[in-house]
């Protein structure tokens, strides 16, 4: 008896001795991924230990600076909170907490963070240096002069230290002292690239010496050769150049690195428009409209352009756009007089016209709330030739009641090219800042993650389960009754001409079978799930139907019809071609209702037979978003939530949904969820949105 008890405790030992060594090694494992900025995995690994020891300071920390390098600023937050509670000693903690806080804007939070871990580590480099940024962030410039002082005094090398005080020195209106620190940097760091780009900054700014600035924008664009921004600003320095091909040519290579950079988009659109490529500009044009519905510049200079080709009613509807946005602005509505006159509306014309000349009255106490600068409206006529501003600000051509300020003031609201502002910014620092791994800098397009399909096949995926547990779909694969295995899963890969030959052979099987054998619903249910395999998605729902007719209560036939059915509605519907007759229209939408209605049922009959299946009540709200219908969808995603918490899926759609109902606190803290739980394009959104 003794020697039972004493194999017992031995054993247990044994297990918690591996447990242990095992927790450890997770860990380990998870650093190491971290190390190689492999933060959606790391973030997997320490998931893991927190599952099993989630007392442990250390797997909470660094999830936090995985989330931090994600730029997942709330996740990051909470992470490192935990930790601290765990352990107040852990100094790293802290800093990470300052840093997430930081980037979060809550600058007063970040301050009381570096303090506390200054206490534990004085004089720490990086501490000190963020202290000295979120200082200034909130408005205490004294104190983060005092903190920069402090900084340099002990680091006189730390070439940052500089770049950051010239920030300072920029603030409280000391150029002088700011080019100062700019030029200490470069002395110390000949490759401080954002010394570069504040030195030409400066200069632009200034409106002086754009010859150096010149220069000092190819430096920072040989140090830094795929920033966009950096093309845009060293082209508005050619343009005051008068190099006006360098500068044409930097704004077609920042859109070829940035297709959706407004800025670089708006400017082409006005160097176009200056040497009568309207045709050329109006694409630009239409595109940042298309980008940005509301960007007045973009509609101000397009009234231009339509104008210019006689497209006068077209001229009439931009410019209206800017009116309604800047009523108090004369200018615009002189304009809009010159179209609707083009128009033959005289009376529409002679209104604008009056409400001009009582406008321009009050024109000299206005102010201007857009950067000054150069360049003035622009157009062609249909011949091609140039209609550029005259010497005293009033188009040729225009109204003669145009008065010299208000188009002056016109032109540097809406034609003036815009530069970059936040090339040079300082960020706070920290061990991990490399890009490489950074997966919410992938150009990922944002829609919703899709249906959670019954499949023959499953993707691999390293960072999270790719299959879920259905029951029902279980029972199935215990009976043994079908040829394949069902997997639940979010995604189905796609097979190769060989796996695809065993699924027309397995229907050739059933074929031979049914038509030899009484037939079962679950031979049905297995060939159709050949059918969806084949993406034959008519023939799958023929076969659920006769499937559902010999066994109305299998929820697993309701969950597979709804499917087939909602992957032959998206078949159809992008084959609807566009500019419909209104009739037509009508009836389409129509039967895309109906369609979803259809499917919609079948989830609900899936619901109703297994209240629990948490993948159906996600399927429900994956069919809701097809039209947009986010109340209904936000319902079905809360439901799936509560039954199934690991579904990152759920999680990552519930964000998008709030973040379409314009509840952006609520959207990113599921999108953290949902990046934690291994959703990639999780961390995509929260950088668009933060931005």
């Amino acid at each position: 008896m003794n020697k039972l008890v004493l194999f017992i405790a031995l054993l247990v030992s044994s297990v918690a001795s591996y447990a242990q060594v095992n927790t450890e090694q997770v860990l380990r494992v998870g650093q190491n991924a971290l190390y190689f900025e492999d933060y959606m995995l790391s973030i997997q690994y320490f998931n893991r230990v927190i599952l099993s020891k989630p007392y442990l300071a250390q797997p909470y920390f660094f999830r936090a600076i995985a989330k931090l390098n994600l730029e997942d600023y709330i996740g990051a937050e909470q992470d490192a909170t935990k930790a601290i509670e765990l352990n107040p000693y852990l100094t790293d903690a802290w800093e990470v907490r300052g840093v997430a806080r930081q980037n979060l804007g809550h600058n007063t939070e970040a301050i009381s963070d570096y303090e506390h871990a200054l206490q534990l580590v004085p004089r720490n480099r990086q501490l000190l240096f963020n202290k000295a940024l979120a200082q200034q962030d909130c408005g205490e410039l004294a104190a983060a002069d005092s903190t920069f002082n402090d900084l340099l005094r002990y680091y006189p090398g730390f070439d940052s230290g500089y770049l950051g005080r010239a920030r300072l020195r920029l603030e409280q209106a000391d150029t002088v002292a700011a080019i100062a620190d700019i030029d200490k940097t470069m002395n110390i760091n000949k490759n401080a690239v954002n010394a570069y780009i504040m030195r030409a900054d400066i200069a632009i700014s200034r409106e002086s010496d754009f010859a150096s600035a010149t220069a000092d924008m190819d430096e920072a664009i040989r140090l830094q050769p795929r920033l966009a921004g950096l093309y845009v600003n060293r082209a508005y320095l050619r343009y005051k150049n008068d190099d006006f091909f360098g500068a044409m040519a930097d704004f077609d290579y920042a859109i070829e690195l940035d297709p959706l950079n407004e800025a670089a988009i708006f400017n082409r659109a006005l160097l176009e428009m200056e040497t009568a490529a309207n045709d050329k500009a109006l694409v630009d044009l239409d595109r940042l409209i298309q980008l940005d519905p509301s960007n007045t510049r973009a509609y101000y200079n397009r009234s231009i352009v339509n104008h210019a080709k006689g497209r006068h009613a077209e001229a009439a509807a931009d410019i209206t756009k800017v009116i309604e946005d800047v009523p108090e602005l004369p200018d615009p509505y002189f304009m809009r007089s010159e179209f609707l006159y083009a128009k033959g509306d005289m009376r529409s014309a002679e209104r604008d016209y009056n409400k001009g000349i009582a406008l321009s009255k009050k024109v000299q106490s206005m102010s201007g709330e857009f950067d000054s600068g150069s360049i003035a409206p622009t157009g062609t006529d249909d011949s091609g030739t140039s209609r550029r501003n005259n010497n005293d600000g009033v188009p040729e051509g225009a109204s003669p009641a145009h008065a010299p300020e208000a188009s002056a003031e016109a032109a540097r609201r809406f034609a003036t090219l815009l530069t970059v502002a936040n090339n040079a910014e300082i960020h706070e620092e920290y061990n991990n800042t490399a890009i490489r791994g950074k997966v919410q800098d992938r150009n990922i397009h944002i829609e919703p993650e899709s249906w959670m399909e019954l499949a023959y096949y499953s993707p691999v995926n390293e960072l999270r389960a790719t299959t879920y547990y259905i029951k029902e779909v279980d029972d199935i694969n215990a009976s043994r009754m079908l040829r394949f295995i069902i997997r639940v899963t979010p995604s189905v890969p796609s097979l190769d001409s060989e796996s695809s030959a065993r699924h027309f052979e397995s229907i050739e099987y059933y074929n031979s079978y049914l038509a030899t054998h009484k037939p079962r619903a679950i031979d049905y249910i297995g060939r159709a799930l050949d059918f969806i395999t084949i993406h034959d998605y008519t023939s799958a729902i023929r076969d659920i139907d006769r499937a559902i007719e010999l066994t109305p209560d299998l929820a697993v036939a309701h969950m597979l019809r709804a499917q087939a059915a909602f992957h032959n509605f998206q078949l159809e519907d992008g084959q609807i071609p566009d500019n419909l007759p209104a009739g037509d229209a009508l009836t389409l939408n129509t039967m895309r209702r109906k369609a979803l209605d259809d499917v919609l049922s079948d989830l609900s009959a899936a619901i109703e037979l297994s209240p629990n299946m948490a993948e159906a009540w996600y399927n429900k709200a994956v069919a809701h978003l097809q039209v947009d219908d986010f109340t209904s969808a936000l319902a079905a995603l809360n439901r799936a939530i509560e039954l199934k918490p690991e579904m990152g899926e759920a999680w990552y759609n519930r964000g998008y949904v709030y973040l379409r109902l314009g509840n952006n606190r609520l959207g990113i803290a599921d999108l953290s969820r949902a990046g934690q739980l291994g959703i990639l394009p999780a961390y995509n959104l929260i950088k668009r949105i933060s931005n």
